[in-house]
């Protein structure tokens, strides 16, 4: 359900604005956008699984603060960061 270590890294790789990075919406974003994709695969698997459904529901909702907030703060790389990850809005 989470990430590996090394997914972690290329998806920082990827993303990140600067060297060292890990810290901006962006990655954080994506990140977060990998995980909730992780987790969506297991609930197919396991309808009934409610504490992960749970956990789910605030990672989308955490994801949305983020992109909310970089929306506010810089709205070229929101659109950016939407295309490049392939969400809907």
């Amino acid at each position: 359900m989470s990430i590996t270590d090394e997914r972690r890294a290329q998806v920082i790789a990827e993303y990140a604005t600067k060297p060292g990075d890990t810290g901006s919406p962006e990655v954080q974003v994506a990140i977060m956008s990998e995980r909730i994709t992780n987790l969506t695969e297991h609930l197919k698997t396991h309808a009934k699984d409610f504490h992960s459904r749970r956990g789910l529901l605030v990672m989308v909702g955490q994801r949305r603060g983020l992109l909310d907030y970089l929306k506010r703060k810089d709205r070229e790389r929101y659109v950016t960061l939407i295309q490049r990850l392939g969400l809907r809005r």
